[in-house]
């Protein structure tokens, strides 16, 4: 249970903006650079915890340097929108699916997929993601490149 007395400041915004740039930056080291000890800024990790701001923490691989080189968008029809919680469950149990959104517009769903190469490609599209229960089509659009992939800044550093 959230107390309600947790709120976020600006010290809360100066350790999240430190953490996004170097996850693995030492607590002592952010406090250093934002002026308070490093056991403040443990407290208020825990509390950014608590509240489910901060949900965890993950290593960000380049997957073309370890041969998967295909990042694909997949705009995808369902046959109802409200089969989107169905499917979704469906979609979060094929690995090379890397994010789901529910969305407005022409997509019901769309989704990010990683393969190693073109071949591997089809056989997600074909043998996974078109045999989802609730799926009436889809529609594919290979990233060529990637040149932003950042998070929001929430405060000047």
């Amino acid at each position: 249970m959230i107390e309600k007395n947790l709120e976020i400041d600006n010290t809360d915004l100066k350790i999240l903006s430190l953490l996004m740039q170097d996850a693995n930056m030492a607590y002592t080291e952010i406090g250093k650079r934002i002026f308070v000890s490093g056991g403040t800024v443990h407290v208020r990790m825990n509390k950014l915890k608590q509240m489910g701001i901060v949900r965890g923490s993950q290593l960000v691989i380049d997957h073309a340097k370890l041969g998967w080189d295909i990042s694909a968008f997949l705009g995808i029809y369902l046959d109802k929108s409200s089969l989107y919680e169905e499917v979704s469950k469906q979609l979060e149990k094929i690995p090379e699916v890397v994010n789901v959104h529910y969305t407005t517009g022409v997509y019901s769903i769309f989704a990010k997929i990683v393969c190693r190469d073109t071949q591997h490609l089809r056989e997600v599209l074909h043998d996974k993601i078109q045999k989802v229960s609730g799926i009436q089509r889809t529609e594919t659009i290979i990233s060529l490149e990637e040149s932003v992939n950042r998070p929001i800044p929430f405060s000047e550093s």
